[in-house]
């Protein structure tokens, strides 16, 4: 009875968000419009401000020629001067928190400014907007009569000027309201564990015997996780660990190659998938609908948005397009301007809007993730589409994989190399290349001129990985568990020849 009235409670105070919401869904341009300049106003007198005139301007127009477009790399001695404890660099209030963002496995990490209005404004107004969406969609959701499992990173105290550093995970683990700690599992102690495979081990003491009714977090480390419940446990599927369990909030990397293995392991027609757009450097987008595969643009999280047309784009030097612009089915480079401290920053990711009345976005990659050393522009939509077919033909389940080139060599032609890890292997290898390759080239006409009579490019070379390669392979750089990921498209050879090291060895 008591965890009846909490559920009424909680639902009540999360539902009530949804006026507010609607308020940007009806005017969303003005929104926006209104937001640069309250961020504009706000750090005019930091030393970034001042540089930049932010004072004297009053628009779009007045802000682009005044600001040139970011790269983490031109803007990160400012966030080390800030690290090293000088203030008011970018951001007017102090800052303590930085995100150590892993979005890929190179050596250098970026250390992202979390502000104290970005926390609270963007990131925990976030979690509660995806409740908010989720009990509105669905009345009769019973979520807070158990707990919500969340599977973030470890967390890590910068020594130097009482500055932090950890998993955008961590950080807000560290900084949750009381209530959403009470109704959340593990404990704060276990959740911010540094060792990932003991932390696993810790999860599954705190959680098995718990009424856990929501899963959060990535994909790819989630699966993992649920996995290893059901051999401790030896049951068949998750829900006979946990019967009540009614959705999985999910983002991170695209859920597609992961679906059919969820389904499996939770064998419930009524279950809940709700996708959410979130990074080290803020908030962006959440289902808003229940089975979709759109994303709602939240646009009242302290977030100025720009868009470059992928058509156009020329990185740092490219010019940029308000909301107010955007059309639908053209892939755009994301720029993003945030009550963080982060000015015309330049991302890396690449989306679509499916619609426009509201503004829904598909996220369709990274403006870095792609081959295009021979002119087949594959970008990582084509790839997963690909990969999807051959599953669904060959019968396979694909659980990690990466792609990289192989490079022209005297009279050998190029090609790309694939390292694919499988949880249920297709019968026939060769076959399921030749199906790839042939899903490639009528998804990507780029790809299907280059592969004509194999004048440029040769038939894909096609590894199959042993089981928990990658898994290996990320222990070794100490890359395991929160938001670290296996880079799926390269222009470099790197990733692939590391990897076909640790497969001989």
């Amino acid at each position: 009875m008591a965890f009846q009235i909490i559920n009424s409670i909680i639902s009540w105070f999360l539902k009530k968000r949804k006026h507010q919401i609607e308020l940007f869904l009806k005017y969303p341009i003005d929104v926006q419009d209104e937001l640069l300049l309250k961020l504009l106003n706000t750090a005019r007198n930091t030393t970034f401000g001042k540089e930049k005139n932010f004072s004297k301007i009053r628009n779009h127009t007045d802000f682009t020629k005044n600001v040139p477009i970011q790269k983490y790399e031109t803007f990160e001695p400012l966030i080390e001067r800030c690290r090293k404890g000088e203030q008011n660099l970018f951001w007017p209030t102090d800052i303590k928190w930085f995100a150590k963002s892993s979005g890929t496995t190179n050596a250098k990490s970026k250390f992202i400014p979390v502000s104290d209005e970005a926390l609270e404004y963007c990131h925990m107004k976030a979690g509660k907007d995806m409740l908010c969406l989720y009990i509105n969609n669905n009345e009769d959701t019973q979520l807070f009569t158990g707990k919500g499992l969340r599977l973030g990173g470890s967390s890590d105290v910068y020594q130097d000027n009482n500055s932090y550093f950890g998993d955008l995970s961590a950080i807000i683990i560290e900084n949750m309201p009381f209530w959403a700690d009470f109704s959340s599992a593990p404990s704060q102690e276990v959740a911010l564990m540094s060792d990932w495979e003991t932390k696993m081990d810790a999860i599954i003491d705190e959680t098995i015997d718990e009424d856990i009714t929501s899963l959060a977090g990535v994909p790819s480390w989630m699966l993992v996780l649920l996995n290893r419940i059901l051999e401790r446990t030896g049951k068949e599927h998750i829900l006979e660990v946990w019967p009540n369990l009614e959705v999985y909030f999910h983002g991170g990397v695209n859920f597609n190659p992961y679906r059919e293995q969820y389904k499996k392991i939770i064998p419930k027609q009524r279950f809940k998938y709700y996708e959410i757009y979130n990074a080290s450097e803020g908030f962006f987008a959440i289902q808003d609908r229940n089975n979709s595969k759109e994303l709602l643009l939240m646009l009242d999280y302290g977030i100025f948005y720009e868009f470059i047309p992928m058509s156009e784009y020329k990185g740092e030097n490219s010019e940029t397009i308000t909301l107010a612009d955007v059309k639908k089915d053209i892939d755009y480079a994301l720029i993003i301007t945030t009550n963080g401290g982060l000015w015309r920053y330049l991302i890396g990711d690449t989306i679509r809007f499916t619609s426009l009345e509201p503004y829904r976005i598909k996220i369709t990659g990274r403006t870095k993730h792609y081959i295009n050393v021979f002119g087949e522009e594959l970008n990582i939509e084509n790839v997963e589409d690909a990969l999807k077919l051959a599953c669904e033909k060959t019968e396979a389940t694909i659980s990690d994989y990466t792609v990289g080139p192989i490079f022209m060599e005297g009279k050998e032609k190029g090609g790309h190399e694939w390292i694919l890890e499988f949880s249920k292997k297709p019968a026939s290898m060769g076959y399921f290349s030749e199906v790839l390759d042939n899903a490639l080239k009528s998804i990507n006409s780029d790809y299907e001129a280059k592969r004509y009579l194999n004048m440029t490019l040769m038939a894909p070379k096609v590894h199959q990985a042993e089981e928990g390669l990658f898994y290996k392979w990320l222990k070794q750089k100490n890359k395991l568990g929160g938001q670290h990921k296996v880079p799926r498209l390269s222009n470099s050879r790197d990733f692939v020849e590391e990897l076909l090291v640790l497969m001989k060895s």
